[in-house]
């Protein structure tokens, strides 16, 4: 798929993964709209590219979700949706304190997986009042965000396993939800990527850490999670699918 002067939202896009790809597809003569919260956006400042729009509120939301998706130009239609908004927290089930906090495990959830749906299911509607792209009826592609721990997940991780874990079993159905529409939907499940989440890590264990990668020996890059979206976008026959972007790390149970 074409996506030159075409639109995108991005949610999470003020850090990480989503400030990545917003770059990268404003560098592809995409206009990016870019969704993140209020403090995101007040923590990393305004975009550095032109062609990103800075957009504020919850992916919860879908009053929000919906006003950032009508800045897109009707010149320019939205041919891509990229989920990258996202938490991470650490709990037991059952630990000294005792059960797990239900509202921490109700916010994380919310977030990572509700987020992601509302956003996709909005995106889609906007993408389906489009033109189709070419002779086959294609009009968009929809990217979310799971992780390795929806396969792999340790010691603390209940929450975010069980919220990353409903997206990657989103993807199949929506993908045949949304094929009348011409619409894809492709999950990206990342490993150990050099992300904000990881910036209270002591320089030590950070290096203990990436030694686990089998090949490359190291924390993935966010410019690395871009690129496998434009490629995404360019190979019109993924669908439907899951794709780890890992080293061919597997994580042991802590």
């Amino acid at each position: 798929m074409q996506i030159a002067g075409t639109s995108a939202i991005v949610t999470g896009a003020a850090s990480g993964l989503g400030a990545a790809t917003a770059a990268a597809l404003a560098g592809a003569d995409v206009q990016v709209i870019g969704f993140d919260l209020p403090a995101g956006w007040e923590r990393s400042g305004p975009p550095a590219s032109a062609g990103i729009v800075a957009a504020r509120g919850d992916v919860t939301n879908g009053t929000d979700v919906a006003a950032a998706i009508s800045l897109v130009n009707e010149s320019a239609p939205l041919r891509l949706a990229v989920n990258c908004a996202g938490i991470g927290t650490a709990g037991r089930v059952l630990s000294r304190k005792g059960p797990h906090d239900l509202e921490l495990f109700t916010r994380v959830v919310s977030i990572n997986l509700i987020g992601t749906f509302n956003v996709l299911r909005l995106a889609a509607e906007a993408m389906a009042a489009t033109e189709p792209v070419d002779e086959a009826g294609q009009r968009g592609l929809i990217v979310n965000t799971a992780s390795i721990a929806a396969f792999d997940g340790q010691v603390g991780q209940i929450a975010y396993s069980a919220s990353k874990g409903g997206v990657v079993g989103m993807t199949l159905p929506a993908a045949r939800d949304l094929a009348q529409f011409g619409i894809r939907v492709m999950t990206i499940a990342p490993g150990i990527l050099d992300t904000p989440l990881l910036a209270g890590v002591s320089e030590e264990f950070r290096v203990t850490l990436a030694a686990t990668v089998p090949f490359p020996a190291r924390f993935g890059r966010p410019d690395e999670y871009a690129a496998l979206v434009l490629s995404l976008a360019a190979a019109d026959y993924l669908n439907g699918e899951v794709i780890r972007l890992d080293g061919a790390l597997r994580m042991p149970p802590q």
